[in-house]
């Protein structure tokens, strides 16, 4: 290091202490061989130039060199034209990106030409970072990333309890024996609320979901429970999907306005942010279906299925229920149970069963007519648990 050049930390204002001890952090994870600078700067976002222009700067003065330098024009009038400013962003926004260096060196090449004032790197780089970043990632990368990234409704936080509900359905990794004792996956139907990770409704079906069978695990999700151990109930503000047709049916869409509750759907073939009910199954995956006879995951041995669907309902019921609403959560800290009832929170909540929209109330008949076909999360026993069929 050079000890001329070096100035020392202490003579730097506040703010450039602040701003050259954050950059110091980011290469001490280079300095101590964690990261590699490429890793650094795709990890936290920074140019992969940037950094390196920072250890050029760090290795000459130390981390004092890390401080942006004071402009010796601070004060002056700097401003670019409206039609310069249209040109970078311009250029800004090509696919591929240029760099900013290259947009500097067109514009001081457009200014000299125009006879005008050329604009600093400076003044062009404030210009470039000013820029709206979905509008960039929407130029250079497509539409498909503009959502994936810029999505906001979908990104968004539930900042209380029943602000949103996601539901998903999987088909498990388990193979059960059916009435006629054939082998057969069953599927799983979850609701779960996104604020808490507490599990609000389940059902189990040896058939594809359908609309029928989705609206039975959200009657139930609704309703009060009366196990001691499963409080997790009302209406929630917004109702998020994936776009499955079973979700976007227009049974599902007279529930939500009878409810006052939005639907939410993912695009096709875009399920943005579902990592929290994918979490959820793979959490059922590995703390639960692992220990039950009958499991078979992916490129494993094949096996003899052993339990019926009323045996894996009993056992999923106490897991869910019982273990996984009250096991702590390691994101949010708290059992989801815990979390969700936290503070006193009051569900909205019809005054009874008989004011929930006819197409819930109907569900159970439909079934009936559909020749007892198995669908729980139909009718709550007295324990809360969801009454077996066939």
């Amino acid at each position: 290091m050079n000890a001329k050049a070096a100035r020392p930390l202490a003579a730097l204002s506040e703010h450039a202490r602040a701003q050259a001890m954050q950059r110091f952090h980011l290469l001490q994870l280079h300095l101590e061989g964690t990261l590699s600078l490429a890793q650094i700067a795709q990890v936290h976002a920074v140019p992969l130039r940037t950094l390196q222009r920072w250890m050029r700067r760090y290795r000459a003065q130390g981390v004092a060199g890390l401080a942006r330098k004071a402009r010796t024009d601070r004060g002056r009038q700097r401003r670019v034209t409206p039609e310069l400013t249209h040109y970078i962003e311009g250029l800004a926004l090509r696919k591929p990106p240029p760099s900013v260096a290259t947009i500097h060196r067109q514009i001081v090449a457009l200014a000299t030409q125009q006879g005008g004032h050329a604009p600093s790197y400076r003044s062009v780089y404030e210009i470039v970072k000013r820029l709206d970043p979905a509008l960039v990632t929407l130029a250079h990368n497509g539409t498909k990333a503009y959502r994936e990234a810029f999505d906001l409704l979908h990104r968004r936080e539930a900042d209380r309890p029943n602000a949103i509900w996601q539901a998903d359905h999987t088909q498990l990794d388990l193979w059960l024996l059916a009435d006629k004792g054939q082998p057969v996956r069953p599927w799983l139907t979850v609701i779960l609320d996104d604020y808490s990770r507490a599990m609000a409704g389940f059902g189990v079906n040896l058939t594809a979901p359908s609309a029928i069978q989705t609206s039975l695990v959200l009657r139930q999700a609704l309703w009060r429970k009366t196990h001691p151990q499963w409080q997790v109930c009302g209406i929630p503000d917004s109702f998020y999907t994936d776009h499955g047709s079973d979700f976007t049916s227009q049974h599902l869409e007279q529930v939500g306005a009878d409810l006052r509750m939005a639907l939410v759907f993912s695009e096709a073939s875009m399920p943005r942010g579902r990592g929290r009910i994918e979490r959820f199954f793979r959490t059922v995956n590995q703390l639960f279906l692992c220990t039950l006879p009958g499991y078979a995951p992916a490129g494993g041995p094949s096996v003899t299925p052993v339990l019926t669907v009323s045996a894996l309902e009993a056992r999923l019921f106490t897991f869910l229920v019982e273990q996984y609403n009250h096991r702590r959560h390691s994101e949010t800290g708290l059992a989801p149970q815990v979390r969700w009832k936290q503070g006193g929170f009051l569900p909205r909540l019809p005054d009874s069963p008989e004011q929930l929209p006819r197409e819930l109330r109907a569900c159970l008949s439909s079934v009936e007519r559909e020749g007892g076909a198995h669908a729980v999360a139909g009718q709550l026993d007295p324990a809360g648990r969801v009454a077996s069929r066939g």
